[in-house]
């Protein structure tokens, strides 16, 4: 038997069930580029019989993708079936899928139908699909709480009618991986026939066992695993595509399976999906997780640090993560935060490291979060209030679904006013630019929220921003009853942030240029002082090569 496990990705059909998640065709068709991508071997691209606008979506997929498998859903009836081969049959490889629900439970109260009326119906699908491709794939919805005689029954039938792919589906997340593993050996051992076939399962999540119960199955037999990206579907969600396949890859001394799927192409497939759906992917998800590489506890970053496979059973660059995250909390350890501190530029002695990290322990048992801008109020004498270098008088913006936004902002510093306009995508955009304009200190926006601090119409809107200047993160906040003058009164406390610790850094290299002059004039003929320094501005000094060296005081 072969170790190649098919991955079927259901996200455009099943994934798209999950409340929230609707997409439209254009992004459908975004979506199944990047599941090409990806390496999936079949795609199921909707069901055509539910809507026209799934029935374009599919036929667009079919047209547009030609590498993997391009499947279409249908019921057990002839006009579904007829529409979804309409809907695929440009595709390169088409698969027709149909189904029907083999449980009593199913049987008596949703369909109404006998058991023998099941496997006619069964039967003369698979064979109207056989008509059209030689690609046919059975369901039996609610296998796994299926009597196991009459579910086998059903299997060899359509085995026999034509299906090359046979599907056992936990449609309501209902097994566990013993009794599913039961299930899937008792199908090969008793349905005559079921060499001719793939065997596949089909996940849900209801007990959160979609993923343990997709790689039993494997271990039992199944060859083809439906799954979706970020396990989005219905209630619960699927067996997370993600999830099955970095098992398979990391797992290979006990699960000897392999798949066609570039794990490089896992983060950027997930949060495209994210991005599309504007669902976000809980930040401890397995895999794509925000914190999936995220590390706080001061005993795992240490061992991290030291060695990275002591806490991290596979890189971040596995999946297409760039690094690694050693997140600063009152958690983390003295090795995580020199070597943060040092990354900054502060490589610290052992006597300085324990006094920045006694105080670096009291402000992080007060958030939540430690950042770069912290880090560096540690290191010069603790947290201070920021001096406003650049103060907002005045903001005007504009705002329309017809031009650009534009923005006006005044902002006073050393006693002058400054002016610019920008224009933008939207206000706060355009705020921004203007913003850059003046202080000449251009950032690159990494976070922005809002949040609302109290009720009503005139709610006081809070902005909170993370700016990353020259490869350095500062954070700024502002509230506001309108929101633009929130947004640019936290981008502005974030430059001013960042022009605070750089007078700071100015003055900290001055004073030590000074030490080593001082040093030098001592000894005759080195250097010598022609001008005293004065209060701001440059002092001009001269070396004994008759260079002349401006050093900016803050």
């Amino acid at each position: 038997m072969s170790h190649r496990i098919t991955i079927f990705d259901t996200t455009l059909r099943d994934g798209e069930q999950s409340p929230g998640c609707s997409m439209n065709l254009e992004e459908k068709v975004r979506l199944a580029r990047q599941l090409d991508a990806l390496g999936v071997d079949v795609i199921e691209a909707g069901f055509p019989m539910a809507s026209e606008d799934d029935f374009r979506a599919v036929h667009a997929v079919a047209r547009e993708v030609r590498r993997p498998v391009i499947a279409a859903l249908a019921r057990t009836t002839r006009d579904d079936v007829e529409r979804a081969w309409r809907a695929i049959e440009a595709a390169a490889r088409p698969r027709l899928h149909t189904f029907i629900a083999t449980s009593d439970l199913h049987m008596q109260h949703k369909l109404r139908k006998t058991r023998a009326e099941v496997l006619d119906m069964a039967v003369e699908a698979v064979r109207l699909a056989k008509s059209f491709t030689p690609d046919v794939e059975f369901s039996a919805e609610d296998a796994t709480r299926s009597d196991i005689g009459f579910l086998c029954k059903v299997v060899e039938t359509a085995i026999e009618a034509g299906a090359t792919t046979i599907n056992i589906p936990d449609t309501v997340g209902y097994t566990t991986p013993t009794e599913f593993e039961r299930i899937i050996r008792a199908l090969r051992e008793r349905v005559g026939g079921i060499e001719r076939a793939v065997l596949s399962v089909h996940c849900h999540n209801d007990l959160g066992l979609a993923v343990a119960n997709s790689l039993a199955a494997v271990e039992a037999g199944a060859r083809q695993v439906e799954c979706t990206l970020n396990g989005i579907g219905e209630r619960a969600g699927n067996a997370s595509l993600e999830e099955i396949v970095m098992a398979l890859y990391v797992r290979r001394d006990i699960l000897p399976y392999s798949t066609g799927v570039v794990t490089t192409e896992i983060y950027k497939s997930s949060q495209l999906l994210s991005s599309i759906t504007g669902v976000h992917v809980q930040a401890n998800k397995a895999v794509v997780g925000k914190n999936a590489f995220a590390h706080e506890a001061g005993i795992h970053q240490d061992g991290v640090l030291k060695e990275r496979r002591t806490y991290e059973i596979m890189t971040p660059e596995s999946v297409g993560i760039k690094t690694n995250r050693l997140v600063l909390g009152k958690h983390s350890g003295r090795h995580a935060l020199g070597r943060k501190l040092a990354d900054l530029g502060y490589p610290l002695s052992r006597p300085d490291l324990d006094r920045a990290y006694a105080r670096f322990i009291e402000i992080a048992d007060q958030k939540k979060e430690i950042f770069d801008e912290d880090l560096t109020a540690i290191v010069h004498d603790g947290m201070r209030d920021v001096p406003e270098v650049f103060r907002l008088k005045m903001l005007q913006a504009t705002a329309g679904s017809q031009k650009p936004s534009t923005a006006t902002i005044i902002l006073e510093t050393e006693g002058r006013e400054k002016v610019a306009c920008a224009v933008g995508d939207g206000p706060v955009a355009a705020a921004y630019t203007a913003i850059d304009e003046i202080t000449g200190f251009r950032g690159r926006l990494l976070d922005y929220s809002i949040r609302a601090v109290s009720r009503g119409r005139d709610a006081i809107g809070e902005v909170s921003v993370h700016v990353d200047f020259n490869g350095r993160t500062f954070t700024g906040k502002a509230a506001s009853t309108d929101v633009v003058d929130a947004s640019a009164r936290a981008y502005l406390h974030a430059v001013n942030k960042a022009l605070g610790l750089a007078r700071a850094l100015d003055a900290a290299e001055t004073t030590a240029a000074l030490q080593r002059l001082s040093e030098a004039a001592d000894e005759p003929g080195r250097a010598e002082i022609q001008a005293a320094p004065a209060a701001e501005g440059p002092m001009r000094v001269v070396d004994s090569e008759g260079l002349v060296r401006l050093i900016h005081l803050v």
